[in-house]
C-alpha cells in the first residue's frame, strides 16, 4: 500500500550540470516544466480535421532562494563564454522525484539553455529570490 496519496513539492529535487560540472544551486523553492509542441493541422476536403502535436522541446522555471553566489557565477560564466569566445554552453538538468510508493524517478532535461529574468530583489528583512528559466531539447526518463 502506498505510504501517501499524492506528491507534494518536497518530493522533488533538481540538480544542474553545466559545462561538465555540477552546479550547487541555492535553496530551490520551486520547479516547473512543460512540454513544447508545434501544432499541425490537416484539413481534408472529405473528412474531419486531424490534429498533430510534434514534440518541440521543454521549457521550465526554477525559483531559488539566494544563499550564495553560485547561480550568479554560473550566469556570468555563460555570458563571458559567449562574449569572449563565442561559445554557447548548454547544460543538463536532473529532476529526482520520490514517488508515492517510495520509489524514485529520475528525469533529465538535455541541451538546456538558461536565462535569468530575476537576479534578485534585495530589500531589508526579506528573503532574496531568484528565478531561472530554461529551454531544453528533450526530457528523458533515466529511472
Amino acid at each position: 500500500m502506498a505510504s501517501k496519496l499524492f506528491n507534494v513539492g518536497r518530493d522533488c529535487r533538481v540538480v544542474l550540470v553545466y559545462n561538465g560540472s555540477r552546479i550547487d544551486l541555492p535553496t530551490v523553492t520551486g520547479f516547473q516544466s512543460q512540454q513544447q509542441t508545434t501544432q499541425l493541422t490537416s484539413k481534408p476536403l472529405n473528412d474531419e480535421p486531424v490534429f498533430y502535436d510534434v514534440p518541440n522541446g521543454w521549457r521550465g522555471t526554477f525559483t531559488v532562494q539566494r544563499d550564495g553566489s553560485s547561480l550568479d557565477d554560473l550566469m556570468i560564466a555563460i555570458e563571458a563564454g559567449f562574449w569572449n569566445a563565442g561559445t554557447m554552453l548548454l547544460g543538463t538538468i536532473y529532476q529526482y522525484v520520490t514517488e508515492v510508493d517510495g520509489t524514485q524517478s529520475t528525469y533529465e532535461y538535455v541541451g538546456a539553455s538558461l536565462r535569468q529574468p530575476e537576479a534578485g530583489n534585495f530589500q531589508s528583512e526579506n528573503i532574496v529570490s531568484q528565478r531561472l528559466e530554461f529551454t531544453a531539447r528533450r526530457k528523458n526518463k533515466i529511472s
